[in-house]
């Protein structure tokens, strides 16, 4: 008896490569973009950066505080020695393997740049992400809730403490005057926002939730503005051409060496601590990750118009897709052994 073809379930149609890797692809191309024409993105360009950047730091606190499930956060809010682990690591034990990473390596490389160097340590006093981590700890089968409460933890906490993990580690800002009217700034710009996004939640959350792609869309593509101009302004001042393309090699190859050092102390510090499968996988993805979209808003608060912003921005732009296809990759495997 032959059975009804429309009753038949539809095959799922594979993914596009360039759909899957659309965000990374976007950096590239902006970069690119930067290159060829500098001048609308540069400072005093048509396209007033400055002005566009603020607004949307703004605007992306809003959307990550409108897209924030409180309800779910507080799920996973009672495991201490999870959340212990994770905060040490994000804002403790990170940066102190990022002095280690900038003590060793003008000893490697001498004619590494400071901003380099700046760079590696920005990227370790930097937050988790929120979306990848809970994500990636879902598809592991991993402890989701503890997941989603500790990279929401680190972000709202992150908008504090890493302007002020940059002002002890670098003993400066890139900005001129007091730390205060800095920290001032951030906080209208970021914390603000947030917050506001949060209490809009209560009313607009079904709407938001039925349109996340979107949310995710406009923030990728506020994210991918703030890099063009950014490397604009470096391209103006021929940042590029006073080091090489031989820095870029040097600074994926440092990066690289990064993580796989977090990644085994992080590994190690769980066995150690005898975390259960699903907390140990909650802890490693959340440990590990690095934010690229409250990064980039951040380092533009913090350093200024500096011309070597790229520099500094350099190795999260790095290790932002390493820990998306070495995470994905650890995540499958994960899975296939939960069965």
């Amino acid at each position: 008896m032959t059975q009804n073809r429309a009753t038949e379930p539809a095959k799922k149609l594979p993914v596009p490569w360039w759909r899957t890797h659309g965000f990374i692809l976007g950096l590239v191309g902006a970069v690119v973009l930067a290159f060829l024409f500098p001048e609308p993105g540069s400072r005093g360009g048509s396209l007033h950066a400055d002005v566009l950047n603020n607004a949307g730091i703004a605007l992306i606190l809003f959307l990550q505080g409108l897209s924030l499930a409180l309800e779910q956060v507080k799920r996973g809010a009672g495991n201490w020695r999870l959340h212990a682990i994770i905060q040490a690591f994000t804002f403790v034990i990170f940066p102190v393997v990022g002095l280690l990473f900038n003590f060793v390596g003008p000893l490697i490389w001498a004619s590494e740049p400071e901003a380099i160097r700046n760079g590696f340590l920005y990227l370790c006093v930097l937050p988790s992400t929120i979306s990848t981590s809970v994500v990636l700890t879902a598809v592991a089968r991993g402890n989701t809730a503890g997941a989603l409460f500790n990279a929401a933890l680190s972000n709202i906490v992150g908008v504090i403490a890493t302007p002020l993990l940059v002002q002890l580690l670098m003993n400066k800002t890139g900005a001129h005057g007091d730390f205060g009217p800095l920290l001032l700034k951030i906080t209208l710009l970021t914390l603000l926002p947030f917050a506001l996004g949060m209490i809009l939640r209560r009313w607009l959350h079904a709407a938001v939730d039925r349109r996340k792609i979107w949310v995710t869309r406009i923030s990728n593509a506020v994210i991918l503005f703030i890099v063009y101009a950014a490397f604009c302004d470096s391209v103006q001042q021929r940042i590029w051409q006073q080091h090489g393309a031989a820095l870029t090699v040097k600074v994926a190859l440092l990066v690289a060496s990064l993580f796989v050092v977090m990644s085994a102390l992080v590994y190690a510090a769980c066995r150690s601590f005898r975390l259960g499968r699903e907390d140990l996988i909650a802890a490693y993805f959340c440990s590990v990750k690095k934010t690229l979209a409250m990064g980039v808003p951040l380092a533009v608060l913090i350093f200024g118009e500096r011309a070597d912003l790229p520099l500094i921005l350099l190795p999260i732009m790095f290790y932002h897709p390493l820990q998306l296809f070495v995470n994905g990759l650890m995540a499958n495997r994960w899975a296939k052994q939960a069965g």
